[in-house]
Parts: C-alpha cells; structure tokens; sequence
C-alpha cells in the first residue's frame, strides 16, 4: 500500500502513467470499445466505471497544457444531443485540471488515433459514446524545489 494514490489505479496503470512523456497519449474505453484489437499497451480496468478511473487518474497525471485540447472524446454523431456521462467528465476534468478544450473525433478518426495511443485501458463502463483520450503534459518543479 501507498499513501496518497487512489486505490483504484493497479500497480499496471500506474506504471504506463509514469512512463508516459510530455505529449503521449492515453485512451479510456468504454466496455464497448474494441481495446484487445487496437491497443499497443493494454490495462484491464475491469468492473471500474470510466468517471472514477478518469478522477484518479487526474490526480496523478497532468494534461498537456501546450495544446488546444488535451482531451478528446469519441463523437456520436448527433450535435444536439451529447451522451449524459460527457457532462461527468467535464465536471471532473475542471475540478481536477481547471478549464481545458474537449474535442470530439469523429468514431473510425478516434480508432485510428487510439492505435498510436501510448496505453489503452478497457474499462467497464457502460455508458455509449463514453471513450475518451488524454494527452500528457509536463510536471513543473515547484518553485521552492531545488532537486
């Protein structure tokens, strides 16, 4: 046990997180998502829903601040009508990371991209529509940290 890390980040993903650099990318699948058949590395998040994996997540893990958008979700197509867990995220990620730009990649452009995606993990999230990718940014050295 380790003081400070959420419980529901496994020795496994924790270890692709610290491995990840400036710039890399990491996808949450949903249960749908095809993750055994697209991922280069992949982490079984099984029975952990997507919200609570991506609030853990982000207290570790900064987005990369150097890029219009540092998060990306797999669009469903229908402009008017979001799927209700993007609301979840976005609550998450602002209370985590503060206001950051979210883009919607069309279905097959997402697959491709999650192809050259550092890491996939396959949760067990229910919900449609509830992929969603990050790209890393960098740890600043606290100002009073001379190491």
């Amino acid at each position: 046990m380790l003081k400070h890390i959420p419980p529901i980040l496994s020795p496994e993903l924790l270890h692709v997180l610290a491995e990840m650099g400036h710039g890399d990318e990491i996808v949450l699948g949903d249960g749908n998502f095809p993750a055994a058949g697209i991922a280069r590395r992949l982490i079984r998040a099984d029975g952990h829903s997507t919200p609570a994996l991506l609030d853990a997540i982000l207290t570790l893990f900064p987005l990369d601040t150097y890029v219009e958008c540092p998060v990306a979700l797999m669009d469903n197509g229908e402009p008017g009508n979001p799927p209700p867990i993007w609301q979840e995220y976005s609550r998450i990620i602002l209370a985590r990371e503060g206001d950051r730009q979210v883009e919607l990649v069309e279905r097959f452009a997402f697959y491709e991209r999650a192809r050259h995606a550092f890491a996939v993990v396959a949760t067990g999230e229910g919900a449609l529509y509830a992929n969603i990718l990050l790209k890393k940014g960098v740890v600043a050295p606290e100002k009073d940290d001379v190491s």
